[in-house]
């Protein structure tokens, strides 16, 4: 089963959203994924509620929301209300991250944990049949463009083992420099979801990008 594609907005071009939400839309992509990030917790700002409404306002594919914020739990039902289907908050962002799932959960929307280069698999596991999806950051969050960090196989296939072994359902998806070159050995791993912003958008035909990702992990 071919992986699940979800571009990254951040890197659409924010002079033509609707354009490129259509794009998106009549492609062959799954998911639309939208990063929340507020200066504080990653060095970098995007965007908020306004702009995600413009997306969601023409979306036909759900919306992966990932926020790189701090003190996630006070905006879960704001997101939620702003169309998203799935929300992944930050490991390193949660004090008590058993609850920001359940809070998730509450609102009828998928929860996702995501986790930094640095952050240990091993710490997820007495949540992991909690967790509905985990976002593993292949770079460094913040930023786009950077360059895709080689641990992050091991990463996955770790993961993937933890998932098997307490029979979860939780989906592994990646999120940075996901390219051509390593979308099939990332679902050889055992990735399900893979996020790509530059690939996608800095392509000269992005449509053709997201078709091509697709064939590749089929």
């Amino acid at each position: 089963m071919p992986a699940l594609i979800a571009p990254s907005m951040l890197s659409a071009d924010f002079g033509n959203l609707e354009r490129d939400t259509n794009m998106v839309n009549n492609s062959a992509a799954d998911w639309f994924h939208i990063d929340i990030m507020d200066g504080v917790f990653v060095p970098n700002i995007s965007f908020g509620f306004p702009v995600l409404k413009s997306i969601q306002k023409h979306a036909q594919k759900p919306l992966d929301v990932h926020l790189m914020i701090v003190n996630p739990d006070q905006y879960l039902k704001s997101f939620a209300d702003a169309g998203a289907a799935v929300i992944s908050v930050h490991y390193e962002a949660c004090t008590h991250l058993h609850r920001s799932l359940q809070a998730i959960k509450a609102l009828n929307v998928k929860a996702g944990v995501a986790i930094n280069p640095h952050t240990n698999i091993s710490l997820l596991s007495d949540v992991i049949k909690d967790i509905d999806l985990v976002c593993i950051m292949s770079v460094n969050p913040g930023f786009g463009g950077q360059k895709f960090i080689e641990q992050t196989y091991a990463k996955v296939e770790v993961l993937k083992n933890l998932i098997i072994q307490n029979n979860a359902t939780t989906l592994i998806e990646i999120d940075g420099g996901v390219d051509f070159n390593n979308a099939r050995k990332l679902v050889d791993c055992g990735a399900d979801v893979l996020v790509a912003g530059n690939t996608v958008f800095g392509h000269s035909n992005p449509t053709e990008a997201i078709t091509q990702l697709k064939s590749i992990t089929a």
